[in-house]
């Protein structure tokens, strides 16, 4: 044995290289400092490996608690109530610093609440996507010291040569030194679904990725053959790493959700600004304030009204409903990784989808025989080996259409091909657990399932015994197998491969049980039958065989590959996924646009999407290579036409999304392959697929399918469109109840002698409707609660039968802005009346002290807010629609009225809150003018019923 050569230190020179794919396997290697038939040395992998680093790619740093912690104080509404607790602190340090500063305590517990609710939730989330992650290491086998060894990947280094086999995953960008009969799976780079055959000779010129036959890539997979390369780029510097590069270029839009929320708080702050100064300046002025204390009892007043005025649990409330829609789509397989992208999927108006894999199983599926008698359709999709075979056409039910098989000759011809098909064949087909897996070359396994699905195909070639083989080339396209039947049978010679190729080489045809010359005639339409079936989207392979004498060895074998008999053709094609085509019609009818943008063929493409209803037959597809040539209004008018994409790149897919977005379209993309990423994460929300997904994709999507199954998307989009509904219910709520509070403190200071205010103030210097503290009690009371089972209230109304939400549409829209300012209006207009009716003076007269009538007046406005729960359920349907739908909304009322009943009848509750005990009357009273609250928007919601209805 030749004593193993020392690697060339010297000449190894770490530095860019010219593309290796055109250039010499031999150059190659001696540039690297590498001899190709023992490897480096185990010391000098070392030194490259200190040198370069480790091969992986960049990954973010984790982020530290303190950061997830700040992270959840930067919502606005947050910093909104953090002003609230420094203005509630600073009264209460001018006030002596008496007692506790209640209001600053219980704002800021519930802002540490909201932030404990966030971290919680997004914590989980990122224990989900964890989850999804593959446990074992990717491991390679290399050349060392002249000998095989199995290496940790992410040790691999430039000039290591790979040892390549069947089913093995190729762990750095390497340059072929030799190849046999080698596939390789690039799906998860290039969107190619099909096999590359590759080949160690050198390129003529730079072609495309998907091109470069005698290139393997990091986070391919080996599916067939066997074959050497040295490695030429590790970690960042390969294909995948130049991707991650670009992710780094990219930034994150921020939702919709998160805009909105910003445009809320910025306008609840200048509301509550305005509001506040007005009030204080209003107090002072009706008032005389003339003292230090006076004034005092103004700012709290103030302040007291801010914090009346700002949903001070509305963060909590947004982040507990958006908790609840997330962990309801992680039951149904959608994991969302951050709390405000779940309600992004139900703005969405456009889904960019890739095809292997999301829109199709990305299990090659023989669905075509073409023989000489005939056509025959095979049911089934995938490699579960279960479907049935039908004639098309004559033969068939007739009319071409599919019906049962029942001539006897065509089904003789079938199983002949699919029998053929399967003996000239490397792959296995494998049943763990119920799920079927192949091992091999999927295509090559379409065989085998195909023969479960054909009646006495498994049984014809049961038996067989393979005596030699010739494997499968790019230059031969073909493959032939030697076969010895079972019993005295001639030995075959089996032969299938590309029909242009094949069909020249026969000379005969198989019609049934006999053998026909293949003339002229009959080989045009053997050629037009493969060729019909190729401008259908499929893969065509043709199938034939001859005779051999019994003591034919296996060298030599290609000598007999003439002179066959030609069987027929079948057309293969990775199908779409059964429960897609139904997924994309509930899409669109909710207004929701799909898109495929693959980088697959463009034929196939536009096949598989008129398969799915995604476009019309015959729609165009528009390549990566058209996008390039197109300048930015040409982009955008082509994205408003065009929903079909192939052959492009990753930066065509950030055009696109750029095109889209730029058009006002909220945009989610979905994907499994490196290439995804970068589009993934400019995305409005990405989508990535949790078994099939690279750990690049899944670490730039916002959400992570479990199942892969794109019909999820569809579950996640209705669901995202509840939650925005649901958001819409308790916003409604919160603003009219809150308002509900301003009209009363605003109008009872400005109107405090008409409602005979002014006249029982007693020793007040400074007489208002309501105490600051049962402004508190209010919030807590009726806030919270009701706001929190109104997040979770079922599907009142198909949320798939509307268009989605424009960009630019506000979550609190004109109409939601009037319902907001009359309910508020009517809320203080029957409060202040209550406090009128008992109070001597005033509109009405009364015999009560202040304490009585402003406590029932303080009731009048709580019971009125509990009914106002049942008025924000819908901006527009009656509230005694599905009234009792929600048993959690009914739950918060109950508590409601009994905490409201408690603080006006426990003593020392009393004490704490300025109330009295009231009676039967009083409570009566408060009652019936808090129902006008339902009243009114009933009546409101009749007389847009009305008007809808009558423009209509």
């Amino acid at each position: 044995m030749a004593t193993p050569q020392p690697s060339r230190p010297s000449s190894y020179v770490p530095l860019p290289a010219p593309d290796p794919s055109v250039r010499a396997a031999d150059d190659v290697t001696r540039d690297l400092g590498v001899d190709p038939a023992t490897g480096l040395t185990a010391a000098e992998a070392a030194r490259r490996l200190a040198a370069d680093g480790p091969n992986e790619l960049r990954s973010r740093p984790p982020v530290p608690l303190w950061r997830k912690v700040l992270d959840q104080f930067q919502d606005p509404l947050v910093a909104l109530l953090l002003v609230a607790v420094a203005i509630s602190l600073a009264v209460w340090w001018v006030e002596d610093a008496q007692g506790v500063p209640v209001d600053a305590v219980v704002i800021a517990a519930i802002v540490v609440l909201n932030a404990v609710l966030g971290l919680v939730q997004e914590n989980k989330a990122e224990s989900a996507v964890a989850a999804l992650r593959t446990m074992t290491e990717a491991m390679s086998t290399v050349l060392r010291d002249g000998r095989r060894v199995t290496v940790r990947s992410a040790e691999l280094v430039r000039g290591d040569v790979l040892v390549l086999a069947e089913g093995d995953a190729v762990g750095a960008d390497a340059r072929l030194l030799s190849a046999t009969a080698l596939r390789v799976q690039e799906s998860s780079l290039t969107g190619e679904s099909e096999a590359v055959l590759k080949d160690a000779a050198v390129l003529a010129a730079p072609a495309p990725l998907g091109d470069r036959f005698d290139m393997v890539y990091k986070g391919t997979a080996v599916a067939q053959g066997v074959g050497r390369a040295v490695v030429v780029a590790t970690g960042m510097s390969t294909q995948m790493g130049d991707i991650a590069r670009l992710l780094d270029s990219t930034e994150e839009e921020v939702t919709p959700l998160q805009r909105e929320i910003a445009h809320v708080s910025r306008v609840l702050g200048l509301t509550v600004i305005g509001i506040a100064v007005v009030v204080m300046v209003l107090a002072a002025v009706v008032n005389e304030v003339r003292t230090p204390a006076d004034l005092v009892t103004v700012l709290l007043l103030g302040v007291s009204l801010a914090v009346a005025a700002v949903p001070e649990g509305l963060p909590a409330i947004l982040s507990v409903v958006l908790a609840v829609g997330v962990q309801a789509m992680a039951r149904r397989n959608a994991v969302v990784k951050k709390l405000h992208s779940a309600e992004t999927l139900g703005s969405a108006s456009v889904i960019a989808s890739d095809k292997t894999g999301t829109l199709t199983k990305n299990e090659m599926t023989i669905q075509r025989v073409v023989t000489a008698s005939g056509e025959v359709m095979l049911t089934g999709v995938g490699y579960r080996p279960e479907g049935e075979a039908l004639a098309v056409g004559p033969g068939g039910s007739g009319d071409g259409d599919a019906g049962p098989l029942t001539d006897e000759r065509r089904t003789r011809e079938a199983v002949m091909v699919l029998g053929g098909g399967s003996l000239a064949n490397d792959a296995q087909l494998v049943e763990t657990d119920g799920a079927w897996t192949v091992q091999g070359d999927p295509t090559e396994a379409a065989f085998l399932v195909a023969a479960h699905k054909l009646a006495g195909t498994v049984d014809r070639v049961a038996g067989f015994e393979r005596r030699g083989e010739v494997p499968f080339t790019s230059e031969r396209k073909l493959m032939s197998a030697l076969v010895d039947p079972p019993g005295d049978g001639a030995w075959a010679l089996v032969t299938k491969g590309a029909p242009d190729v094949l069909l020249p080489r026969c000379t005969d045809l198989q019609v049934g049980d006999e053998t026909v010359p293949l003339d002229d005639e009959r080989r045009a339409v053997a050629l037009a039958q493969v060729e019909r079936l190729s401008g259908q989207a499929y893969r065509t392979l043709g199938v034939a065989y001859r005779r051999v004498p019994e003591d034919t060895g296996p060298e030599g074998l290609e000598e007999h590959e003439s002179d066959l008999v030609y069987l027929g053709v079948v057309g293969i094609i990775d199908p779409p996924r059964p429960e897609v085509a139904a997924a994309v019609a509930e899409a669109r009818r909710a207004g929701v646009r799909v898109m495929m943008i693959t980088g697959d063929h463009p034929v196939t493409a536009t096949r598989i999407a008129s398969d799915l209803g995604i476009v019309e037959p015959g729609a165009r597809a528009v390549t990566g290579t058209e996008l390039d040539a197109l300048d930015a209004a040409g982009l955008r008018e082509t994205t408003r036409g065009v929903s079909v994409y192939a052959r492009v790149a990753p930066q065509n897919k950030l055009q696109i999304v750029d095109a889209l977005q730029a058009d006002g379209h909220v945009v989610a993309m979905t994907g499994d392959g490196v290439n995804d990423a970068p589009a993934l994460k400019t995305a409005d929300i990405g989508v990535a697929m949790g078994i099939t997904g690279t750990e690049v994709t899944k670490e730039s999507a916002k959400m992570i399918l479990g199942d892969d199954n794109f019909a999820t998307i569809v579950v996640a989009v209705r669901q995202g469109r509840i939650i925005f509904d649901n958001i819409k219910k308790f916003l409604r709520y919160l603003l009219s109840s809150n308002m509900g509070e301003v009209c009363t403190v605003l109008l009872g200071v400005v109107l405090a002698g008409v409602v005979g205010l002014e006249g029982a103030a007693g020793g007040e210097a400074v007489v208002v409707p309501l105490l600051a503290t049962q402004i508190l009690w209010i919030n807590l009371v009726t806030d919270s609660g009701p706001a929190l089972a109104m997040g979770v209230d079922p599907e009142t109304d198909d949320v798939m039968a509307r268009p989605p939400r424009g960009p630019n549409e506000r979550i609190i829209d004109g109409r939601m802005w009037t319902g907001v300012l009359s309910i508020g209006l009517v809320m203080g207009v029957a409060t202040l009346l209550t406090i009128d009716i008992f109070l001597p003076g005033g509109l009405v007269e009364g015999g009560d002290d202040l304490t009585v009538a402003r406590t029932a007046g303080f009731t009048t406005l709580v019971l009125a807010q509990l009914f106002n729960v049942l008025n924000s359920r819908s901006e527009t349907t009656s509230a005694f629609h599905r009234m009792f739908v929600n048993r959690w909304l009914w739950g918060a009322i109950a508590l409601g009225v009994l905490l409201q009943v408690a603080v006006v009848e426990v003593p020392f509750l009393q004490v704490a809150f300025g109330t009295a005990g009231l009676d039967l009357a009083h409570w009566a009273v408060a009652v019936g003018m808090a129902s006008s609250v339902l009243w009114f928007d009933e009546l409101r919601k009749l007389v847009w019923r009305w008007r809808h209805r009558a423009g209509a």
